[in-house]
C-alpha cells in the first residue's frame, strides 16, 4: 500500500508570515504549485497560502447581509466572518491571507485517506508533517500522478 511519503515532494517551497503578498505570488506562479506552506522563524508550520487566496484579493468588500425585524437590523453573516473575508482582499503579507492552522498529514498517510481529504474538504495541497516538523507536501497532481503508474502497470 502506497503511502504520502512515497509520492510527496521533500524539498518544500515555504515562505514565512511577513512575506510579501506578490511575492508569494510570484512563487506560486513561477513553480506552478497551487499552496506554499508559511512557516515560522523555528521552521514550524503555520499556516499554508494557496493560489484561491491570492484570487480571494480580487474580490470586492462582501457587504454583510442583513434583515429587519421589528424595526431592527440582524445580520445573516458574523461579524469575524465579515472581517477575515477584509483583510483577505486588503492583505499586503501572507499572515492576513493564509488559513492557518491548515489540515496536515503524517508520512505515513495511505493515499485513500489523501483522496478523501482532497475531495471531501476541496483540498488541493497539504503539508505533511511529521513530529511537528513539515518534512514534505502532497498535491493533486502528485495524485495525479500514481493513477498514471496504475494505468501503465494495467
Amino acid at each position: 500500500m502506497q503511502t504520502v511519503q512515497d509520492i510527496m515532494t521533500r524539498d518544500v517551497i515555504t515562505v514565512t508570515p511577513d512575506t510579501d503578498i506578490t511575492q508569494a505570488t510570484k512563487i506560486l506562479l513561477e513553480n506552478r504549485i497551487n499552496g506554499l506552506p508559511v512557516v515560522d522563524k523555528n521552521k514550524r508550520l503555520v499556516g499554508i497560502v494557496c493560489q484561491s487566496d491570492m484570487i480571494a484579493q480580487q474580490q470586492r468588500i462582501p457587504l454583510p447581509s442583513l434583515f429587519t425585524l421589528l424595526d431592527g437590523y440582524i445580520t445573516l453573516t458574523s461579524a469575524k466572518h465579515f472581517e477575515k473575508e477584509v483583510q483577505k482582499i486588503a492583505a499586503t503579507q501572507v499572515a492576513q491571507a493564509m488559513t492557518a492552522d491548515p489540515v496536515t498529514v503524517k508520512p505515513d498517510t495511505s493515499l485513500e485517506e489523501i483522496a478523501q481529504l482532497m475531495v471531501g474538504k476541496k483540498l488541493h495541497t497539504l503539508p505533511v508533517v511529521d513530529n511537528g516538523e513539515l518534512v514534505g507536501i502532497v498535491g493533486k497532481e502528485d495524485m495525479l500522478r500514481t493513477l498514471m503508474g496504475r494505468s501503465s502497470e494495467a
